[in-house]
């Protein structure tokens, strides 16, 4: 599938009315579901009840300066994982590929690396799973404490945050996500007008 058509056909599924509220198929004409599914947990604000996100930034894994405030303007992914988290894993392949297929134009991702104490598991996880975007380096978790816990809960690890272009948190989930579950969550962000 080429760079972005996910995006564009869930997009196009959102708009023709196939898509509930939290990006979850709705039954097509017939009583059959549109084959798209919202992450379990998945929490979709509505644009006038969405916060700030925090200020976040620090040190990614090598040591770069990152965070957030370089990112508005564009929808970011936001995912809290660890090196140590079976389901972190298992969800790292389809965010290393989202983060590959989808044109930054349109979505960047930042990772929070949280109860890592050095930076070398961190390091070996990333090469391992392929993930070419930055993460904070977070061994305390108190970058997730920045959050309100409604929205994220320091204690699930994994959790994805999709950040909209005026920097509110505008997706909350709780636990791993899959490409086919985020895909049409953030086709929904994007086509807002900003």
């Amino acid at each position: 599938m080429p760079a972005g058509a996910g995006l564009a056909v869930a997009a196009g599924l959102l708009l023709a009315g196939l898509l509930t509220d939290d990006g979850g198929a709705k039954a097509a004409p017939g009583g059959r579901a549109g084959g798209i599914s919202a992450a379990a947990g998945a929490r979709v604000l509505d644009p006038g009840a969405r916060r700030d996100a925090p200020a976040l930034a620090g040190d990614d894994l090598d040591g770069r300066p990152a965070g957030l405030a370089g990112l508005r303007g564009h929808v970011v992914v936001l995912n809290v994982w660890g090196s140590w988290c079976g389901p972190c894993r298992a969800e790292a392949e389809d965010l290393a590929r989202l983060s590959r297929e989808i044109p930054a134009e349109e979505v960047r991702f930042l990772g929070i690396n949280t109860r890592d104490p050095d930076r070398a598991a961190a390091r070996s996880f990333v090469r391992e799973h392929g993930l070419r975007f930055p993460s904070l380096h977070d061994p305390a978790g108190e970058l997730l404490l920045r959050f309100p816990p409604e929205l994220l809960n320091p204690q699930a690890v994994p959790s994805t945050l999709v950040i909209d272009r005026r920097g509110r948190v505008a997706v909350a989930i709780g636990g791993a996500v899959t490409d086919e579950q985020l895909r049409p969550l953030l086709a929904r962000v994007v086509e807002e007008e900003s």
